[in-house]
C-alpha cells in the first residue's frame, strides 16, 4: 500500500524490482453496501429494505482475491481515496493474500458501490466516488504489469488506462491480457471510458469477456451470436456470459454452449468475477480446453453466489474440484 503521489509518471517505488505475482488486476477496490429489497423498484418506483450489509468489493480486487483463493499469487494496482472508506478497503487489502504494493490512497473520495438485492438473488448496482476514475499508471506501474504473466482489466477503468494498457499489450513480450466489457455503454461513458478504445481490445485481448446486458448494448446481441460477432472481429478467445442461463465460450476450435450449474443463490454480486479468475485460472494460465475451463469457472462462480457479499462464497481449488467430482 502506497500513501501520496503514487500516480506519478516517474514513480521510481521499489515495486518495479522483486517478485512481480504471475497475476495483476487493474480496478476499483470498493466498500458495497447491500440493501436486501422487497422488489427491484422499476423508474418512479420504490421498494423497502429490511436489512443492510457492508462488504468489500471492486472488479479489480474480486478478481484478484478470487485468483487467490484458487492458488495463485495475485496483484492489484487501484487507487483509493483518503477517507474513511479507503482506510477500510486499505486494511482489508493488507490482510489479504493479494499483493498491494501499486495500491495508493490519494485525495479524493473513494470508490463505493450501492447494491440492491432483492430475495431471488437479483441485484441493481449504483457507483459513485472519483478515486477509480482517477487511477492513472505509473512508470513503476507499467512495470509491474509487465512482468506479470498475465493481466487483467475491466472497461471500468478510465479511457487513459485502457490506453496505456492497449500500449503494454502490443510489445512484444507482453503478458497476455483479459479484458471485461464490464457494463452497457452509457454507464462506462459515466466512467470516462470510450467505445473506440473498447473496439481495440476486441482484438488486442487474450480473452474478451463480456455479459449480456454489456453485450446487448455493445454489439445489438448476447450470448453465441455475440460470441460469433466478436469472433468475426478479430477476437481470440470470448466468453458470452448469461448469469444462470450458462455462457458460450468460442476460440479457434469453435463455440462452446456451456449450461450453469443449478444451485441455491443467495447473492449473485461477484458471481461473473469469481467466473472470470477460473477462466484465468485454466483457460489463460492452465492447459484446459475451453469446456474444461468453462466447467471449472461455472462451478467456482456456483459456489461464490452461494453466500452473501461479492467475495463471500469465493473457494479454493480444492472446493471447486470437489464440487465438480459430484456433478
Amino acid at each position: 500500500m502506497r500513501d501520496g503521489d503514487g500516480d506519478r509518471t516517474g514513480d521510481s517505488s521499489p515495486a518495479d524490482v522483486g517478485d512481480v505475482p504471475p497475476v495483476v488486476t487493474v480496478g476499483a477496490a470498493t466498500v458495497d453496501r447491500t440493501y436486501h429489497v422487497s422488489n427491484i423498484p422499476a423508474p418512479d418506483g420504490g421498494a423497502y429494505a429490511d436489512t443492510v450489509r457492508e462488504s468489500f468489493g471492486g472488479v479489480g480486487a474480486n478478481v484478484a482475491v478470487a485468483v487467490s483463493r484458487l492458488g495463485r499469487s495475485a496483484g492489484l494496482v487501484a487507487r483509493l481515496g483518503d477517507d474513511d472508506v479507503g482506510a477500510r478497503v486499505a486494511v482489508d487489502l493488507e490482510e489479504s493474500a493479494v499483493d498491494d504494493r501499486r495500491v495508493r490512497r490519494k485525495s479524493g473520495t473513494s470508490t463505493h458501490c450501492v447494491v440492491l438485492r432483492d430475495g431471488d438473488g437479483r441485484r441493481s448496482i449504483v457507483t459513485a466516488g472519483d478515486s477509480a476514475r482517477r487511477l492513472r499508471l505509473s512508470d513503476a506501474d507499467h512495470r509491474y504489469l509487465a512482468a506479470a504473466d498475465v493481466v487483467f482489466l475491466t472497461a471500468y477503468n478510465p479511457d487513459a488506462v485502457q490506453r496505456d494498457l492497449l500500449a503494454l499489450a502490443s510489445e512484444p513480450d507482453a503478458p497476455p491480457f483479459v479484458f471485461d466489457l464490464s457494463g452497457p455503454l452509457p454507464e462506462l461513458a459515466g466512467r470516462s471510458a470510450r467505445e473506440e478504445t473498447i473496439d481495440r481490445w476486441v482484438e488486442a485481448a487474450d480473452l474478451f469477456v463480456v455479459g449480456d446486458v454489456a453485450a446487448e448494448s455493445y454489439l445489438g446481441c448476447s450470448g453465441g451470436e455475440a460470441a460469433a460477432e466478436l469472433r468475426s472481429r478479430g477476437a481470440d478467445r470470448v466468453a458470452a456470459t448469461s448469469g444462470a442461463a450458462g455462457a458460450v465460450l468460442a476460440d479457434d476450435t469453435g463455440l462452446h454452449e456451456l449450461s450453469a450449474f443449478d444451485v441455491d443463490v443467495v447473492d449473485e454480486t461477484g458471481a461473473g468475477d469469481a467466473y472470470v479468475a477460473g477462466l484465468i485460472d485454466r483457460w489463460i494460465l492452465g492447459d484446459a480446453s475451453a469446456v474444461d475451463a468453462g466447467r471449472f469457472a461455472a462451478a467456482a462462480a456456483a459456489l461464490n453466489v452461494a453466500a452473501d457479499g461479492a467475495r463471500g462464497g469465493l473457494a479454493s481449488r480444492d472446493e471447486v474440484e470437489a464440487f465438480l467430482r459430484e456433478r
